[in-house]
């Protein structure tokens, strides 16, 4: 049975990559640094994925075990292992990258030539190369040498959303039936990959942003936006009429570019921009508002949901009023128990919409930042 350390025990490692590795028959052991969850798992080797979906039902993940990420006994674990995943946010990445470059050592010392493939499946543009860079400066030169052509750091993009939901068995999780797993076939090392659910592809990037920017972008302009009008879930705000008709727009805008620069077909877009809405207004998920709009510093930030497609529609010529306009919802995020929301809450007040815009997305473009400010005071009468 093929060895899987994922890294991440979290709703969404167990959700999604974990469920999906174990039911295509893969040993998974998490790696995570909460002793509860380390030890809840050791203890019942089992758990529950719940499919809240139209239609729902029940799967039972078994024959799991947990590990402390930062135990002495991981890297030889990864020495051994056939696959590493990650489920962990971009943040953590320099934090576990010690012991997987401990691994790929361990893994050198007992001669183990078998291919390793390691896959980030986080919410960010090419996370696996970022988590090389951060293990192979940890590497000396034999190191490094030994491993090429043996150990693969494989880009992907990843889409399902796995709501907080608390369940009876603190170990169960919620997830939507749907989900994605794009996975960049050219960097992988090895016998091609065959597991079903993920797709492999020699054009990850249209699959990235297309990810990233309609349906990540889509999803926090619901959430921004559902909170100015005091909308508890996710489902509650796209099913307002004035809420859905924006984030569509918003959708499409961020899409045009993304067709323009990549080629995608324009209907293929269409449909899934419908998806995407259908996906949103899934009554069974109970998507908290404040879990998917916390933290809009870094939602706002110059590589993510609304800089990075009003970027890239601003080089094409294209429009990004409707980009600027959710960009704006952002700005009006007001909760008191976010950090970010209330520093940014702050940087309104002190500096104005538009100064506040530019700083957090690094966009200095007079024309962008003033169309954020406009935005900002329409969205006042929300």
């Amino acid at each position: 049975m093929p060895k899987v350390i994922h890294f991440g025990a979290g709703k969404i490692g167990r959700g999604f990559i974990g469920a999906v590795l174990n039911e295509a028959g893969h040993d998974v052991v998490f790696a995570d640094v909460d002793k509860d969850i380390i030890d809840q798992i050791n203890a019942a080797k089992e758990y529950t994925l719940h499919i809240i979906d139209r239609d729902s039902c029940s799967r039972r993940i078994t024959g799991v075990s947990a590990i402390d990420s930062t135990s002495e006994e991981l890297p030889v674990l990864i020495a051994e292992a056939d696959l590493i995943t990650t489920a962990v946010s971009l943040k953590v990445l320099p934090y576990i990258a010690p012991a997987i470059a401990a691994g790929i050592k361990t893994r050198s010392a007992i001669g183990n030539v078998s291919p390793l493939n390691i896959i980030c499946c986080e919410n960010g543009i090419r996370a696996t190369s970022t988590l090389k860079q951060y293990v192979t400066e940890k590497l000396d030169v034999q190191t490094l040498e030994w491993m090429k052509g043996k150990i693969g750091f494989a880009d992907c993009s990843v889409d399902r959303i796995v709501p907080m939901i608390s369940l009876e068995s603190p170990l169960d999780v919620a997830a939507e039936e749907f989900y994605e797993w794009n996975v960049d076939n050219t960097q992988l090392v090895g016998e091609p990959m065959s597991i079903p659910g993920m797709n492999l592809t020699d054009n990850l990037d249209a699959y990235v942003e297309k990810k990233l920017f309609t349906l990540n972008t889509g999803h926090c302009t619901t959430a921004f936006l559902g909170s100015m009008k005091g909308y508890t879930f996710i489902h509650e705000a796209i099913c307002d009429p004035q809420i859905q008709k924006i984030v569509r727009s918003v959708m499409n805008q961020s899409g045009a570019a993304l067709i323009r620069k990549f080629g995608i077909d324009p209907e293929y877009h269409a449909e899934y921009v419908e998806k995407i809405i259908s996906r949103f207004s899934n009554p069974h998920l109970n998507d908290l508002v404040s879990r998917v709009a916390h933290d809009p510093i870094r939602k706002l930030g110059s590589n993510l949901y609304f800089a990075y497609p009003m970027k890239m529609a601003m080089d094409l010529g294209l429009p990004y009023d409707k980009i600027a306009l959710a960009a704006a919802a952002a700005l009006h995020y007001d909760n008191p128990e976010d950090p970010q929301s209330v520093e940014i809450r702050k940087r309104v007040a002190g500096s104005g919409p538009a100064e506040t815009f530019s700083s957090i997305s690094g966009i200095i473009d007079q024309k962008a930042a003033t169309l954020v400010a406009q935005a900002y005071e329409t969205l006042k009468t929300l």
